[in-house]
């Protein structure tokens, strides 16, 4: 088989070069001309682990190529993917379907015979009949099916994702449409994966459906976290309490500072906009946006009173920036909310980040950007500890003591265990438990 990827941001390369593993011949096709021409020598612009050896591996067999031109690519192709992005629209919340749509009147002028068109992107409902529209009215005499295949690619783990999915959605309302996927997705039938075929329209509320449910949990127990802080409760022991309950399940139930990233924030701004739209509201969702959000605004707050009431003239030790670990993604990161604001109140920062740090330069200036989490921590105020990235995990208390000029520790993740902070004599704030620090400085 043959497809093509229109896009080579983070869908369309993680999607291409994972296809090409299972044996398909895959382009990869995007407009950014110093991409392709990276792509081309090897160098993968995103971080994402095993990545690098995936496209390489199935560059050098002949499996996966890339270009900036779509008309040679598409010649001979079972199915074109479109894998562009669909951010939110400035003053409305909506997605952004500029890309999209301009990729679909590039398909219709490029193809010269039956083609399956995959919207790959996250996009609102209608958009696959849009996309149907916009081939038809173009191209009339060629047949085509239009097919919603959402991505569930969690940033940090995509290949294992891709590979090993939970379940692979295909909205597809014809037989050879239906076929061409089946074919495509042959090597997951092997091993069982369940195959949700479903209409167009079912397949794109789907995707929207699951990020809003999982960033609907992120803010229950970040709410319930908030509430454990008040009646000296500890958020761990109910996260754990009512996560073993099969009807609700253990995972997104980790308090945290706010979910970020590339999907969740715009995933269900797009839902309630889409929701309000078609007359049916989603209370939930607005109050999960919203909750979010101010949640963001909280912890800078929770910071300045773990530091003694004020910042100012304090320098503080920032350790992540990313909104995860194990991906370079700033997108929605809550450090974009929580930095600036100590900024304003008068703080200092030195910050490190493993991966992130070049993006984090261009949005975030004022800020000491350093070589390790040694380096930031040195003589500092206070240690901040925003992404729980694996290096952060195993820092030791009492070189942390060392290194602060106050030994005050504001874990926003809750990576550490309060009694070894404690012992080690360090005022440690963390998220919905109990404070373990001589002088209690419990976050609110």
């Amino acid at each position: 088989m043959k497809v093509v990827l229109i896009g080579a941001g983070y869908v369309g390369l993680v999607s291409g070069a994972c296809f090409s593993e299972f044996g398909v011949d895959v382009i990869c096709v995007d407009k950014d001309a110093d991409r392709i021409e990276e792509l081309r020598k090897g160098r993968i612009p995103i971080f994402e682990p095993g990545l690098e050896n995936l496209v390489g591996g199935n560059v050098r067999n002949g499996r996966l190529s890339f270009t900036t031109e779509l008309k040679p690519a598409v010649a001979g192709a079972d199915a074109v993917f479109i894998a562009v992005g669909t951010p939110s629209r400035r003053g409305d919340g909506h997605a952004d379907l500029t890309y999209v749509y301009q990729a679909a009147r590039e398909i219709a002028a490029a193809m010269t015979g039956y083609l399956v068109v995959v919207t790959k992107s996250t996009v609102p409902v209608g958009t696959g009949r849009e996309v149907g529209r916009i081939i038809a009215e173009a191209r009339p005499d060629l047949e085509f099916d239009v097919v919603s295949n959402p991505e569930f690619l969690r940033e940090g783990s995509a290949i294992n994702d891709f590979m090993r999915p939970d379940r692979v959605v295909i909205g597809a309302e014809s037989e050879r449409a239906r076929e061409v996927m089946r074919r495509l997705y042959r090597p997951l039938y092997l091993i069982e994966t369940p195959i949700v075929f479903t209409g167009l329209e079912t397949a794109e509320l789907i995707k929207y459906a699951a990020n809003s449910f999982l960033a609907a949990k992120i803010t229950f127990i970040n709410e319930i976290a908030d509430l454990c802080e008040k009646v000296n409760a500890d958020v761990h022991d109910v996260a754990r309490g009512i996560g073993l309950d099969g009807r609700i399940g253990r995972k997104f139930l980790h308090p945290g500072p706010g979910y970020g990233g590339s999907c969740f924030p715009k995933d269900t701004l797009a839902l309630v906009k889409t929701a309000q739209d078609a007359g049916a509201p989603l209370s939930i969702i607005e109050a999960v946006v919203a909750a979010n959000e101010r949640r963001k605004g909280r912890m800078a707050d929770a910071v300045v009173a773990a530091c003694g009431g004020s910042v100012r003239g304090k320098r503080i030790a920032v350790l992540g920036l990313t909104f995860k670990p194990n991906t370079d993604d700033m997108r929605d990161s809550p450090s974009l909310a929580i930095l600036p604001a100590l900024q304003t109140a008068g703080a200092t920062l030195t910050a490190f980040d493993p991966e992130g740090m070049a993006e984090a330069k261009k949005l975030m200036p004022g800020i000491a950007y350093c070589a390790n989490a040694e380096e930031a921590m040195t003589g500092a105020d206070a240690l901040l500890l925003l992404t729980e990235w694996n290096e952060f995990r195993a820092l030791d208390p009492q070189r942390i003591k060392s290194l602060l000029r106050t030994p005050v520790v504001i874990d926003l993740r809750n990576v550490y265990n309060p009694a070894d902070m404690i012992a080690a004599g360090l005022h440690y704030s963390s998220v919905g438990r109990p404070s373990a620090s001589p002088t209690p400085r419990p976050l609110r």
